[in-house]
């Protein structure tokens, strides 16, 4: 196997593995395991496990091997590159925010931040735990672009004001990001019975924090999203490489799906498949404007 097909499969496994984390927090599984960490209540395979015990043990396994594929990412990328090549700092930098993500996990767990707590903290753990894991697809990303390509070293792109804005976007995008992983919380603490009750909740002024930042969500990814559609279809307009063209379009395509997933999970009270979804595609979404960045600073 190539060392590009390894990585591109690194990050396509680390996709899944981060939405099966989405149906751990959206089901309710994340006690699954007691607080124990790295054991699941205290043994190290649990027997006769309950329902919500083998999702958050599944996420475990499947995390390790995660941790597994992207530490061979590194010795692959050490061993097929020369001292100097960029890919080297990106795979080094997979492995770094991917041990992150492990022990902000094992912090959530230990802290008991998971299941029916409403903290404060744990609102803060899950941006951090979001900020992070989009860290990590952004190395995994061009990690997987610039594998088996050679290094063009330092050059300055001819299109800087394009690759500022493209900067922008990653940091508008992460924002909503991290809004959103809030806004998860608190649809999965609070459900509403109805998009009418869902709305009461939010404007109370009595109601928990978490539902009163329900509402900053989406009108921040609505201004994120015309952002971005507006970048990529200058990038796309302004800069004739492979990698700007496809990835522009790519993500004018994922903004537009997102917008529209968003409106039906709203619309059906955020049921756990399109919660899925959502997570999904907004992981899509970052990964496409990292690649247009990056081909933007090449270009």
């Amino acid at each position: 196997m190539s060392f590009r097909r390894f990585a591109q499969l690194t990050l396509g496994y680390n996709l899944l593995v981060i939405v099966w984390g989405g149906y751990v927090r959206a089901s309710g599984s994340g006690a699954g395991c007691g607080r124990h960490w790295p054991l699941c209540n205290g043994v190290v395979v649990p027997t006769n496990p309950a329902i919500n015990t083998m999702v958050e043990f599944a996420h475990r396994i499947t995390s390790g091997v995660a941790l597994v594929l992207v530490l061979g990412i590194a010795l692959a990328a050490f061993r097929s590159t020369a001292r100097g090549h960029r890919v080297r700092g990106a795979a080094v930098g997979s492995l770094v925010f991917i041990i992150i993500e492990a022990l902000v996990g094992a912090g959530l767990v230990l802290l008991e931040l998971v299941a029916n707590n409403d903290s404060a903290l744990r609102a803060v753990y899950l941006a951090v735990h979001l900020a992070n894991t989009f860290c990590l697809l952004a190395c995994l990303t061009v990690t997987a672009l610039w594998a088996d390509r050679p290094d063009p070293g330092p050059s300055r792109p001819t299109t800087p004001g394009l690759v500022r804005l493209g900067w922008g976007t990653l940091g508008a995008i992460l924002v909503v990001g991290v809004t959103g992983a809030i806004t998860a919380l608190g649809d999965t603490l609070f459900p509403a019975a109805s998009l009418q009750a869902g709305l009461a909740q939010d404007s109370s002024p009595t109601g928990h924090f978490l539902l009163r930042l329900r509402i900053i969500h989406p009108a921040l990814a609505i201004v994120a999203a015309a952002g971005a559609l507006w970048v990529a279809g200058r990038a796309v307009r302004l800069v004739d490489t492979p990698l700007v063209q496809a990835a522009g379009r790519w993500l004018m395509g994922l903004v537009i799906l997102q917008l529209a997933v968003g409106v039906v999970n709203l619309v059906l009270l955020v049921p756990i498949t399109t919660q899925l979804l959502h997570l999904l595609v907004a992981d899509l979404v970052w990964i496409a404007a990292v690649a247009l960045t990056a081909g933007l600073r090449e270009a």
